[in-house]
Formats: C-alpha cells, structure tokens, sequence
C-alpha cells in the first residue's frame, strides 16, 4: 500500500526540479547540523555556561527573523532560485568564517558571535524562498508527500549530522566547520541545474506596504494564526537542546559522543517519523492532529527531563522528535493548501521566523531558568507548559482546533 503507511515519494518521481531541490538541501543540511552541534560546543568549552550557549542563540534569532521577514516580500516578486543560489554562497563562507576563527590559537568569542549571527540572517533569507519554492514544483495534490519529503532532508541531516559531528569534533573544530562550508557548494551546483522559480506577479507595493498587506491577510485567517502560535509555545518551552552540552557531562556522564547523541536522537525519532507519514495525507481533522502531536512532544520532553539513563532519556527524545515531525508535516500542510501565490514568500518569512526563532528563545529560556534552578528543573517545567499551552491554544482558537483537510488534499484511500 505505497503511500498508505510508508511516505509517498511520488514528488521525487514526476518532479526533476523538487528532486534537484531536495538533493541539495540534503546535503547542505547535514552541513548545517554538524554546525548547529559545534557551535554550541566550542561555546560551552570556552565559557563553561548553559547561560552563554542560550545566548549564542538568541544573539541569533533577530538577524534571523530580519532576513526571513526582508526575504518575504522580495521573494513574492523576484526569482528565488536565484534567490537560494546567493544565500548558499554566503553561507558557505560563513562557515569557512567560522572554521578560520577556530583554527586561531586563541579563537575569538566576539567572532563566533557575529560570524554565527550572520550566517542566521542569510538563512533566513535561504529558507524562505526554499519553503516558498515547493508548491511550485509539485502539483496540489503533491503537497503534503512534498512536505513530507523536505521533512525527510531536515531530520536525516538531524540524525547524521549530530551523530557525525560527535565523532568528527574530535578531529578539530576546523574540520566540523570546513565540511559544512564545502556542502554548500553541492547545494549551489544543485540549485544552479534548477529552472527558475519567479515570484508571483505583485501589486508594486514597497517592501514596508507588502509586509502589512502580508499581515492583513494573516489576521483574516485563524487556523493559519495557530499553526505560528502553537509552533512558538512547543519550541520555547519544550526544546531543552541548550542544555545539552551540560547534560551530556554532569547528568548522562559521557563526552562528545554522548552529546552527539542527544542532539541526534530527536532527529532519529523524527525520520522514522516522516518515513511512515503516508498516513497523515489521509487525516482529516489536521488542526486536533497539531495540537495533539505538541503534546505528545511535551510529554516526552518532560519525562527526558526525569531520567538520568542515557538511552532512555535518547528514547524519549526520540518519541518527542516523531511527535513534531507528524505536527510539522501537518501545519506546513495547512499552510501551503491555504495560502495564494501572492501571499506565499511573506507567509512562508513568517513561518521561518517562528521554526528557527522559537528553538533560539527556547536556548535561551531553557539556560536561564536552569541557571537559576536547575537542569532537570528546566526540562521538566518546560515540558509541563508546552502541554498546557497547546490545550490552551487550542480551547482559545476553535476555528484552528476545528481546521479540516480541503477535500483535494485527501487521496482516495480505496486507490
């Protein structure tokens, strides 16, 4: 039963350019998670603080949100395949950036940083138009296993990359950054065979015009308003990941494989997760579907927070990485089924905003409350809230809660 249970790759097959999209950003973003380990790691070794590492984080998430939200409007009307072959050359120096300050005798704190909250910018910009981009590729119906399938990219590099990194940080920081440099220019080759993806033919507003009429449309629309807010409130309170380099040591009594292994084992739960989602373009009710997933995800955060067994704390983390992958195919579902063309670059700038910014408030929220408590005190709290969050959201938003799959996007199960 292709596509009933196992995910349905069908956009792999009819689709040259979405098979060239999804190569490279499969490959840049294993780059990109040897780096979202090492970053921290160096941070922690030259400080010794849960509190920096948080820091780090939120130092990159309002670059981050001002290059998603700039990249919005621009991507509604330029081409963004052009768009995402600029931003991986940038970020391909930014890491090589990143691999120089670390091969100094004396690597600079200040420049890790910067060069780090730059690379956030440029990513934001990246993977807007790379969001924005889908839907174009595939046809309608081909969304959800589309979704699915990006989904798949992000959590193998989720997986390998950490695992790897764990292993390879041994070699050196340089190493781990000068790998992730050179992914990049796979991405760029991949991106360079592509046909381009114009915009949408826009209104000719100005930049500022086009961000509030992007606005308008969102306050018009529920579901699409507690898809944002209830990704927000998951990955503020429930994504202790700060916290790892700490744990890895005084909790779990192990290294940098240990912590290879926490970051990774999110991503693992996470690919199973995407692998086996053929039966989520068959659900109808994809608001309850959202808002019972973020549980599942702050229960196992919470319980992750009470172990001090290293593979059951990796289950668990695993069991939170499957929930969120069955909720982010979901609201990214809601969200390119319910969008127009012209609205997609700025909606998708915002989606981008909340994936990449809440886990940066999350770093930091998770750090300072475990610098004032503790670590298991951080996790298990976090955990709590992100619960009693989304039931709150859910009883606050009907319209959201009660969002069902458009009848197009429900393949006939009797196929």
């Amino acid at each position: 039963m292709p596509g009933k249970i196992l995910v349905d790759i069908t956009p792999l097959r009819v689709s040259r350019d979405f098979r060239l999209l999804f190569i490279g950003q499969l490959i840049s973003m294993l780059g990109t998670q040897l780096t979202v380990v090492a970053i921290p790691y160096q941070v922690y070794r030259m400080t010794h603080s849960s509190l920096q590492v948080g820091a780090i984080s939120l130092a990159q998430l309002f670059p981050f949100i001002a290059g998603a939200l700039v990249a919005g409007p621009l991507g509604d009307s330029l081409d963004r395949r052009r768009i995402m072959l600029w931003t991986a050359g940038a970020l391909s120096l930014t890491s090589a950036a990143l691999a120089f300050n670390a091969s100094t005798h004396h690597p600079s704190l200040l420049a890790l940083y910067l060069v780090s909250s730059l690379a956030a910018a440029v990513n934001g910009f990246s993977n807007t138009a790379r969001m924005a981009s889908v839907p174009g590729l595939v046809e309608r119906r081909h969304i959800p296993a589309a979704a699915a399938m990006m989904q798949i990219t992000f959590q193998v590099g989720s997986v390998v990359g950490p695992a790897l990194s764990g292993l390879l940080l041994g070699l050196g920081l340089p190493v781990v950054y000068g790998i992730d440099a050179g992914t990049f220019i796979v991405a760029i080759i991949a991106t360079a065979m592509m046909a381009p993806i114009p915009g949408a033919e826009g209104p000719g507003l100005s930049p500022w015009e086009s961000v509030k009429e992007g606005m308008r449309f969102l306050r018009g629309h529920q579901p699409l308003q507690g898809v944002y807010i209830i990704d927000i409130n998951a990955m503020v309170f429930g994504m202790p990941r700060a916290l790892f380099p700490a744990m890895a040591g005084s909790v779990f009594g192990g290294g940098t494989i240990t912590l290879g292994f926490l970051y990774a084992a999110p991503g693992i739960g996470a690919l199973i997760g995407a692998l086996t989602t053929g039966w989520v373009a068959h659900l109808k009710r994809q608001g309850w579907g959202v808002i019972l997933a973020v549980v599942a995800w702050g229960t196992a955060i919470a319980v992750f927070g009470l172990v001090d067994t290293l593979w059951v704390g990796l289950f668990m983390l695993a069991i939170a990485g499957w929930a969120d992958v069955i909720s982010a195919v979901l609201r990214n579902t809601i969200l390119q089924t319910s969008i127009p063309d012209r609205f997609r670059s700025r909606m998708s700038s915002i989606q981008m905003a909340v994936v990449q910014g809440g886990p940066r408030l999350g770093d930091m929220e998770s750090g300072a409350v475990a610098t004032a408590t503790s670590l298991e005190f951080s996790v298990v709290s976090g955990g709590l809230v992100c619960i009693a969050g989304a039931i709150i959201i859910g009883l606050l938003m009907p319209r959201f809660r009660a969002h069902l799959a458009a009848p197009d996007e429900i393949e006939d199960v009797a196929v």
